[in-house]
């Protein structure tokens, strides 16, 4: 299939760039070079797109406004219906406030309590359905079907697409030498409108894709040659969790993406945190999954110029907190450790002095004498403690080892 043949050309992402223009909804967000996370990666020189300071904090509202406001030069709207886990749900209430027109998103019940609210923020009436994208968007198409309201899908519609593919206009112009563009991917309307853009005005540079492990559907529609859905979808990046893709998306990132690859849960949140210490960016699951993708072994980037897109930065702060005690233990920097003990006065104490020797904080300390393998008189200490790392770590087991006593660490 040839590019003027596909669904969406760029003739359509330079109408949507001239709607855009015409209001303030989307603006025009930075890109950085992050030296530290750059030498990381292996990449002569790394730059990563902002987008999630967009408003909203995603590239939703680039795709949303297209789409209403076309739809709007068509004639009058009896408002607009939505299906999603957030992000495009508060692209379309924002784009809808601000075109005077009425509009109501349906959420998993499973969606962040964040973006439930930013959502009513901008305006939308919502409706909490089901436990996943694919039944909130199953509920929406029935709403939609019984109203006179237009429904906006987040990634099967022309309009969207083109919208998303302002932003590859906008990274092409931000750096023009590119030889690799790096995007997340969930139902796959941002990669196909950047894609298309980058078909037309960077043809030489590399697009990769990137989905969850845990909602990966493209590989396997360009295997099958037909889109793939899935029953569920289990990923902490709920922004790209779509479950599946379109014949629209699918036949453009045939067309025009290069490359694709998945990236595991603990690879997103290590590229979360990553990113909060080395570039300073606070970013959701899919706003990191490009990030991961260039942090593992699946992504070749040697001596190229390489630009990352954050595509949003909707971080509810549970899944944060989750990220960042998850990703500390398995850096040893939170270490839970079991000692085996003579039940008796002052072992704690001594332990403790121990732990202390070395430098560590102890957060929290537990008997546990229920326990079949322990004779009698005995007992388990669990501490868990802060260190500043795997060598510290080994150090303080080393010692109460040496010490005489019996000491594992527990995950």
């Amino acid at each position: 299939m040839s590019g003027d043949d596909l669904p969406v050309t760029f003739t359509d992402i330079e109408r949507a760039a001239e709607r855009l223009a015409e209001t303030d909804v989307v603006r025009q967000t930075p890109f950085v070079r992050p030296g530290t996370l750059e030498s990381m990666t292996g990449a002569e020189t790394l730059y990563l797109k902002l987008e999630h300071l967009q408003r909203t904090g995603s590239f939703k509202p680039r795709g949303a406004y297209n789409k209403i406001q076309a739809e709007l030069e068509g004639g009058a709207l009896d408002g607009v219906i939505a299906a999603s886990a957030g992000n495009h749900a508060q692209g379309v209430a924002l784009a809808a406030t601000t075109l005077g027109v009425d509009s109501t998103v349906v959420m998993p019940k499973t969606a962040p309590q964040t973006k439930v609210e930013a959502t009513r923020d901008y305006g939308a009436t919502v409706e909490l359905v089901g436990q996943d994208f694919r039944a909130a968007t199953e509920y929406a198409l029935e709403l939609a079907e019984s109203s006179e309201a237009e429904f906006v899908h987040a990634y099967d519609d022309p309009d969207i697409v083109a919208g998303q593919g302002t932003l590859g206009v906008e990274m092409y112009e931000d750096c023009p030498t590119v030889d690799t563009v790096i995007v997340p991917i969930g139902g796959g309307g941002l990669i196909s409108g950047i894609a298309t853009a980058y078909a037309e005005l960077g043809p030489e540079t590399r697009v990769v894709g990137v989905q969850a492990t845990g909602a990966q559907t493209v590989v396997d529609s360009l295997d099958k040659g037909i889109p793939q859905t899935l029953d569920s979808v289990d990923t902490i990046a709920d922004g790209i969790a779509t479950g599946g893709i379109s014949e629209l998306t699918l036949s453009i990132i045939e067309e025009h993406v290069d490359e694709v690859v998945t990236v595991t849960d603990k690879q997103i949140a290590d590229a979360i945190l990553l990113l909060m210490e080395r570039a300073k960016q606070v970013v959701e699951g899919a706003g990191a999954a490009s990030v991961a993708a260039l942090l593992s072994d699946d992504l070749d980037v040697e001596g190229e110029t390489v630009m990352a897109l954050l595509c949003g930065g909707n971080l509810d702060m549970t899944m944060l907190q989750e990220v960042v005690v998850h990703a500390l233990t398995r850096r040893e920097q939170i270490l839970r450790v079991r000692v085996r003990i003579d039940d008796r006065p002052g072992q704690m104490a001594y332990l403790s002095g121990i732990i202390a020797d070395h430098g560590a904080n102890i957060h929290t300390v537990r008997h546990d004498r229920a326990l079949k393998e322990l004779n009698v008189g005995e007992a388990y200490l669990i501490f868990q403690i802060e260190t500043s790392g795997a060598t510290q770590a080994a150090n303080i087991l080393d010692a109460i080892s040496e010490a005489g006593y019996e000491v594992t660490t527990v995950r």
